[in-house]
C-alpha cells in the first residue's frame, strides 16, 4: 500500500506508537501526547492529568549506568583508544553516587567519555530554566567608550539587519535609551531587550551624547538571525577580498558547514557569483562537519566534455545545461585546525581524488561518523560509532588531514585587513590556471 500522511501541523512530532487495536496512534508534540485516528484522520490530544516522584538517587545511577554501557557495547574502537573502560567505571561510578543534581551527574559523565581522547564525544540535556529570547538590533558599540564613560558609540551597523534597514543611524551615532529607559554605565541592554523579538521597540539615537535626539522604531530579530546576516556580511568582505587580490579572476564561496543547507547555499554562490570566474577559492576554515562531502566532491570533481549553444547566443556547458551540478572550473581548497569532522572528508576526498591543492592548516583530525541516543531521561548523549579509514586504511581520528601550501596566520592579522591563507590560495591558483 501507498504511504499516507497522518498529520500536517509544522511542529516537530517524535516517539510515535500504535495502540493496542492498531487503529490510533500516540505520538509527542510540542510536550503533549496526541492522538491520531487512523481512519478519520482527526487528531486530539490526550488529557493527562499525574504527579510524578523521581526518586534521584536511584535515577542518576540508572543514567550513569546506560551511557556507560552504551559506550562500552557501541564505541567504535573495541581497544577504547587504549582506556580500561571497567576501570573508568570504577572511578567515576562513586563520584556519580556523590552527584547532588542532574547538571552535576552530567559533567562527571563529560569527564567519563572524555577518558576516550575522541572527537564527537558529549553529554548534554535540557534543564528547567528557560532564558527569554534577547532582542538583537545588528549594532556594534566602541567598548573603549562604554568602558570609559557609560555610552554605547556605534561602531558598526549589520549589514541588512533592523538598524541597516531603517537606514536611520550611522556609524558614530550614540544609542541613548530603549523604550523610554535611558542608557548609562550601569544599564544592561540585553535586559532590554529580553523578549523583544519581533516586537517594535524605540530607540532614542543622537549624533553626538548631548546632540539632538531623534526616536527610531525598530523590530529587533532573534540572536540566532543576528549570527547568521554577520556570517554573511563576512562571507561578503572575503569574496570581495579576493576578487581585489585576483583582479576580478577569481571567485569565492565559504561552507560553515556540511549540512543541506549549506549545499543549497553552495549551489547558490556558485550560480551566481562564480560561473564566470576563472577559477574559485574554496573556503572551510571553521567548518564544524556533517555529511555532505561526496556531493561536493562532485560538485568540483566533474569535467566538462560537451558544449551547447543557440544560434546567435553565447555557449554554456552541457553539464549544467541538463540540470547537473559541475562547476567546471579550477579550484583550490582552503583548510585550518578548525576544519572538523565531514570537512575533513572533503579534504581528503580533494586530495585524494587530485581535483586541486589544499592551503593552509591541516585539519582537526576530529573523524568519527557518530550517533546521538537519548538516554531513559532525555540526556543526549554522543556515540562515536563507525570508524573512517582513507585509501591507504589509516584512520583519520586522531589524523589530521594535511595541506600541500602550510600557512599559519598571525595573530591578530584580522585587524589589519590581511588574511595570509587567502593570498596564498590566490597566488597558487593564478599559477595553476596561468595568469599571475
Amino acid at each position: 500500500r501507498s504511504p499516507k500522511q497522518i498529520t500536517s501541523s509544522p511542529t516537530f512530532k517524535s516517539d510515535a506508537q500504535f495502540s493496542p487495536k492498531g487503529n490510533e496512534v500516540y505520538y509527542l508534540e510540542n510536550g503533549r501526547i496526541n492522538i491520531v485516528d487512523l481512519g478519520r484522520g482527526s487528531v486530539k490530544p490526550l488529557s493527562l492529568n499525574m504527579s510524578l516522584k523521581v526518586n534521584f538517587p536511584d535515577e542518576k545511577m540508572q543514567i550513569f549506568n546506560q551511557g556507560w554501557r552504551y559506550m562500552r557495547d557501541h564505541f567504535y574502537d573495541p581497544n577504547f583508544h587504549g582506556a580500561n573502560w571497567d576501570a573508568v567505571y570504577k572511578t567515576y561510578e562513586p563520584l556519580a553516587r556523590g552527584s547532588r543534581n542532574l547538571d552535576e551527574l552530567r559533567r562527571l559523565m563529560n569527564m567519563m567519555v572524555g577518558e576516550l581522547n575522541a572527537s564527537h564525544l558529549g553529554v548534554s540535556g535540557s534543564n528547567d530554566f528557560r532564558a527569554l529570547p534577547i532582542g538583537r538590533l545588528g549594532l556594534r558599540f566602541d567598548r573603549i567608550e562604554y568602558e570609559t564613560n557609560g555610552r554605547l558609540k556605534i561602531i558598526e551597523i549589520i549589514d541588512l539587519s533592523p538598524a541597516a534597514v531603517s537606514k536611520e543611524m550611522r556609524v558614530g551615532d550614540y544609542l541613548l535609551s530603549v523604550d523610554k529607559t535611558k542608557i548609562d554605565g550601569k544599564t544592561n541592554v540585553n535586559e532590554l531587550l529580553e523578549n523583544k523579538v519581533g516586537k517594535r521597540v524605540e530607540l532614542e539615537i543622537a549624533s553626538s551624547p548631548n546632540g539632538a535626539k531623534r526616536t527610531v522604531v525598530l523590530k529587533p530579530i532573534a540572536t540566532n538571525a543576528e549570527k547568521y546576516l554577520l556570517y554573511r556580511q563576512w562571507v561578503e568582505a572575503n569574496r570581495a577580498y579576493i576578487e581585489k587580490i585576483s583582479g576580478g579572476k577569481l571567485g569565492y564561496v565559504h561552507l560553515p558547514d556540511m549540512s543541506s543547507n549549506t549545499l543549497a547555499q553552495v549551489y547558490v554562490d556558485l550560480d551566481v557569483q562564480n560561473q564566470r570566474k576563472q577559477g574559485v577559492v574554496v573556503d572551510i576554515r571553521n567548518n564544524n562537519g556533517g555529511f555532505i562531502n561526496p556531493y561536493v566532491i562532485d560538485i568540483f570533481a566533474r569535467q566538462g566534455y560537451l558544449t551547447m549553444q543557440e544560434r546567435g547566443l553565447w555557449k554554456y556547458p552541457a553539464r549544467s545545461a541538463l540540470g547537473q551540478r559541475a562547476l567546471e572550473r579550477p579550484t583550490i581548497l582552503v583548510t585550518n585546525q578548525h576544519s572538523l569532522s565531514d570537512a575533513e572528508d572533503l579534504t581528503e576526498g580533494y586530495q585524494t581524488l587530485k581535483i586541486g591543492k589544499v592551503v593552509g592548516e591541516k585539519t582537526a583530525g576530529w573523524i568519527i561518523f557518530t550517533w546521538s541516543p537519548s538516554l531513559f531521561d532525555g540526556t543526549r548523549f554522543r556515540l562515536p560509532r563507525t570508524e573512517i579509514t582513507d585509501n591507504r586504511g589509516q584512520n583519520m581520528e586522531l589524523n589530521p588531514r594535511p595541506v600541500g601550501v602550510q600557512i599559519t596566520r598571525p595573530i591578530g592579522e584580522t585587524f589589519t585587513g590581511k588574511d595570509s591563507q587567502l593570498d596564498a590560495a590566490v597566488r597558487e591558483l593564478l599559477n595553476q590556471i596561468g595568469t599571475p
